[in-house]
């Protein structure tokens, strides 16, 4: 069994990967999508939303980064991917599961489900550029108003280079609406010949265990569920193998938001770092009491200071280990 890491844009970014990672669990992640249109991307477009590349292409926990990249021309993509690799990415992940209006408006993610030609030709052209030691892997949707062409897309997926999938088991105009749709992750493992990841709506144990039974398969991708319960991954390996499950409980789980809020000082804008602990902290909320106490004190407040001391840390101390 692997369990990855989802990537999801404006959400899960270096800072909260790293957080994530070193809970424990993740076998791999993902960069949010780096969109890709009519050029060669330079450098920095990269490391702007993959900084691992300078230090590996691992978290700080050590954990597999994967680059993903977000476009329709073959070509081009070909081409970038390509430049990522040189650049140090360990693997490379193509989005056709993005339901972001903007984002299809410009033909990206999902709404190339409806081209299973043009998602062949992509995987093709990537795989065909890439070294071949490097993996190609791809993400999608059950389609983009209907899971009929599912199959299609999956089998021109595979067909075209994809050495796994990550099905998010509904489609676009279901968006996150519940129920994932894991029956239909069974019909993709079915008629292909690759691992395939179960994603969408695991958000407990429990709901683990249900995915597995109905999707069949062992390999998973967590998004919010992960983000909201930062141990998930962790209780699911250790269900896996037998093992006493032990929540993380909210006193665990404060050094974490430390050392959160304290990387965000550092690498965000005064303006714009609040913002992403209140995010943070608002998601929280479905699995701690004691979140929604916490995002009640400070969600008006946006001075940086007086976060620190809401959350009662020095923001003169840095890094995790000094936040414990």
């Amino acid at each position: 069994m692997q369990i990855a890491l989802a990537p999801m844009e404006g959400l899960v970014d270096e800072i909260l990967r790293d957080v994530l990672t070193r809970v424990g669990g993740v076998d791999w992640c993902v960069t949010e999508f780096i969109r890709v249109s009519d050029r060669l991307l330079p450098p920095s477009s990269f490391r702007k939303l993959a900084p691992e590349l300078d230090g590996g292409a691992v978290t700080r926990a050590g954990t597999p980064l994967r680059v993903q990249l977000l476009g329709s021309d073959p070509l081009c993509l070909a081409d970038n991917a390509a430049f990522a690799c040189s650049l140090g990415a360990p693997a490379i992940d193509l989005n056709f599961g993005c339901p972001a209006k903007t984002v299809n408006k410009s033909r990206g993610g999902a709404v190339l489900l409806k081209e299973p030609e043009l998602l062949h030709s992509i995987l093709y052209q990537v795989r065909k550029a890439v070294p071949a030691h490097i993996p190609v892997t791809a993400k999608m949707r059950l389609g983009f108003d209907s899971p009929d062409g599912a199959l299609d897309c999956a089998s021109a997926l595979v067909d075209g280079g994809a050495e796994q999938l990550v099905v998010h088991a509904r489609t676009k105009l279901d968006g996150y609406k519940p129920p994932a749709h894991w029956e239909w992750v069974a019909k993709v493992q079915d008629v292909v010949a690759v691992p395939v990841f179960a994603n969408g709506d695991i958000w407990s144990l429990e709901d683990w265990r249900r995915c597995r039974e109905i999707s069949g398969v062992d390999d998973i991708m967590l998004g919010r569920g992960l983000v909201c319960r930062p141990d998930l991954a962790r209780q699911i390996n250790a269900a896996k193998k037998g093992a006493t499950v032990e929540p993380m409980g909210w006193e665990d789980l404060q050094p974490l938001l430390a050392d959160f809020w304290l990387q965000a000082r550092r690498k965000i804008s005064p303006r714009y770092a609040p913002g992403r602990l209140k995010q943070w902290i608002s998601m929280l909320t479905r699995s701690y009491p004691e979140a929604v106490a916490l995002f009640a004190q400070l969600r008006r407040e946006n001075d940086c200071e007086r976060l620190d001391t809401l959350l009662g840390i020095d923001s003169n101390v840095s890094g995790f280990e000094a936040a414990v």
